[in-house]
């Protein structure tokens, strides 16, 4: 049993990306309160590697107002649920125009559980073929590169990639490559 019980849920916001709602609760000591969450659909990251290099895009996100480097990821429109292994092909073939030969699971990541529903599962893309992009209006400033794993490193040390699930998702990828 949950040790938060939920008493009502209002959905305060909606667009194609995401729902806001508030939820009345009740805590294990009787008490009420108010937990806002935001709903999203799981989304796909992908973590596209050839030999000791790294594809990643670069964007300006609004909410922080600046460009940041990140690997492609994303959720799909409308609020579909889409599998995930076929959302990652997706993303990635759309942001970077990268086809990959073998697209293995790495692990799951939670974006916020403290305010937010979305899951995230990372994927590892080699073997690839580049082809042409597909990007979302949305993305049309994007960029997209390949760094050497070493320069990665030092742009997450120097805070140049902050992206909390790029850089959990490469935490994931060195784990991977350390079991036997």
């Amino acid at each position: 049993m949950d040790p938060i019980q939920q008493l009502n849920s209002v959905e305060v916001y909606r667009n194609h990306w995401m729902t806001v709602r508030e939820d009345g609760i009740r805590r294990p000591d009787g008490s009420s309160g108010v937990y806002g969450v935001v709903d999203k659909p799981d989304y796909a990251l992908v973590i596209p590697m050839d030999g000791d290099r790294l594809h990643l895009v670069e964007q300006f996100r609004y909410p922080v107002g600046l460009r940041r480097w990140e690997f492609p990821q994303g959720t799909a429109p409308d609020l579909a649920e889409v599998p995930a292994h076929e959302l990652a092909a997706r993303e990635l073939r759309e942001e970077t125009g990268l086809i990959a030969g073998r697209l293995e699971e790495l692990g799951l990541l939670d974006v916020c559980p403290g305010m937010s529903s979305q899951r995230g599962r990372v994927f590892l893309a080699t073997e690839l073929t580049a082809g042409p992009h597909e990007r979302e209006p949305e993305e049309q400033d994007m960029r997209a590169a390949w760094f050497a794993r070493d320069e990665f490193e030092k742009l997450i040390e120097q805070g140049e990639i902050t992206d909390a699930q790029s850089i959990a998702a490469y935490a994931l990828l060195l784990l991977h490559e350390r079991r036997p």
